[in-house]
């Protein structure tokens, strides 16, 4: 007990000279200070969630100094604290409400699989799939920000034409710690849902957009540079309106970026480039193998039953 007294008594007396490095999406911290004009180094993490019952019943009552960075449709982000309101807030909240049952099928812990998409799946199953979701009405959200009704005052810089996009912080992202960086460079143009849709008549345009988002957003935040900079996009995507991620290399690599999820967009263009074929060849005409959770639809109405032989 003596010793562990001792050992508490050291934090209170730490003084803080700078920081030397912030990383896990600015979880974790390494402070330089001195204890009793000693050198000393200070690593504070933030503790996992109690998951008892008892301590979720209270979880949300307890939050203080709930502040909404935004809104659209129904997705709602916010910053809040988990103690005193004098701390700076320690939790990034996001919102979906209403959501769906593919909302909860999402979030819900399951194991994965990875499946390979041949270009025959694509066509017959997963592309009718995309176009389902698009007429559902899944992407109104999306097309309020385009078309300027909602969220506008997130919309960190704007072009218009035929290379328009837009560029939005991701709901990620807290919008303040620099080296978990998160943006969504969302383009306007409609005819491209995902990086199947991708052409090699499209990789002008690729590159004018690679160039386009780096340049804005190393504008935007002058403290980076443009090889401090990865841009990515997911397949499968959440939506499907073409949509490229900007994050920081000094992101830890979560399931967001993992193979199986992320594709380079420099490692699409090079594949486009050595693709055969005229400018109509693209990225339908590849198989492309990634991560599925086995609660999702795709594994669950195409994926699953092919494999067990249940689909023509």
């Amino acid at each position: 007990m003596g010793d562990s007294s001792e050992a508490e008594a050291l934090i209170p007396r730490f003084e803080f000279e700078k920081l030397l490095n912030q990383d896990q999406g600015g979880r974790r911290i390494v402070l330089l200070g001195t204890i009793d004009s000693k050198p000393a180094l200070l690593t504070a993490e933030r503790a996992a969630f109690d998951t008892s019952t008892t301590t979720l019943a209270t979880f949300v009552a307890g939050l203080q100094d709930v502040n909404n960075l935004g809104a659209n449709d129904i997705y709602h982000w916010y910053l809040a604290s988990s103690g005193p309101s004098t701390l700076a807030p320690s939790l990034k909240l996001n919102l979906i409400y209403p959501c769906t049952e593919q909302h909860v099928k999402k979030y819900s812990q399951q194991g994965t699989r990875m499946v390979t998409e041949t270009p025959e799946i694509y066509r017959d199953y997963v592309k009718p799939y995309m176009q389902r979701k698009r007429e559902e009405g899944r992407l109104n959200w999306v097309w309020n920000i385009i078309e300027g009704r909602t969220e506008q005052e997130d919309v960190m810089y704007r072009e218009h034409g035929e290379e328009g996009f837009l560029i939005l912080p991701d709901m990620n992202w807290d919008r303040k710690t620099i080296s978990s960086l998160r943006l969504l460079g969302l383009v306007e143009r409609r005819d491209i849902w995902s990086l199947r849709d991708l052409k090699k008549q499209h990789i002008i345009w690729l590159k004018h957009m690679r160039e386009k988002l780096l340049d804005a957003t190393v504008k935007l935040y002058p403290e980076l540079e443009k090889d401090q900079l990865k841009l990515y996009v997911h397949y499968q995507p959440t939506y499907y309106q073409f949509h490229i991620h900007v994050v920081s290399v000094a992101l830890e690599a979560g399931h967001t970026q993992a193979t199986g999820k992320a594709f380079g967009l420099e490692n699409l263009i090079s594949q486009l480039e050595t693709l055969q074929g005229g400018d109509g060849a693209g990225m339908a005409d590849v198989s492309v193998a990634y991560s599925l959770g086995e609660a999702s639809e795709l594994w669950l109405e195409v994926f699953k039953p092919l494999k067990d032989g249940n689909r023509a």
